[in-house]
């Protein structure tokens, strides 16, 4: 009986977690994508600034680089996991379980990089609303991954 229910919470953090690490990514590519629009054009004439980054954001502050890149690489290797984890819930036996949690531990722990920069980020003010959702959304996952990673690991003990 307790392993159906956390074979339910698994399933419920997966389709949530998924949700969220879509949203992630596809505010992800819209920041690379203004980037790149309005990035710099080096010519043959052009000479760099001082201080200048090849992870300019037109948007953002000076961790805005660093967050949307780490941030998109979270979120690839996070529906990677929900993956495997999809294909443990189907299976839901101790086979599985290690493939699922390792990768569910990488996204976690790239989740948590990415949430470092978010809160750098935050630190440091100037942002725009699409990244103070994609900083919220790393907040909570970076919580509900970790979350995740527990049911899966308490579904087993529960069986013993």
């Amino acid at each position: 009986m307790a392993g159906e229910q956390m074979k339910s919470a698994a399933t419920l953090l997966l389709l949530l977690n998924f949700c969220m690490y879509a949203i992630i990514l596809g505010i992800g590519a819209w920041s690379i994508n203004k980037a790149i629009d309005h990035g710099f054009i080096i010519d043959s004439g052009f000479v760099l600034p001082a201080h200048f980054s090849p992870i300019y954001f037109p948007m953002g502050n000076a961790a805005t680089g660093f967050f949307v890149t780490f941030s998109l690489i979270a979120g690839v290797v996070g529906v990677a996991s929900i993956i495997a984890g999809l294909s443990h819930v189907r299976m839901w036996s101790y086979d599985s379980l290690p493939g699922a949690a390792s990768a569910a531990t990488i996204a976690w722990s790239l989740t948590l990089l990415a949430m470092g920069f978010a809160c750098k980020e935050i630190q440091l003010e100037i942002r725009n609303a699409r990244l103070r959702t994609m900083e919220a959304f790393m907040i909570i996952l970076s919580a509900t991954q970790l979350l995740y990673i527990a049911v899966i690991h308490g579904a087993v003990v529960s069986r013993r």
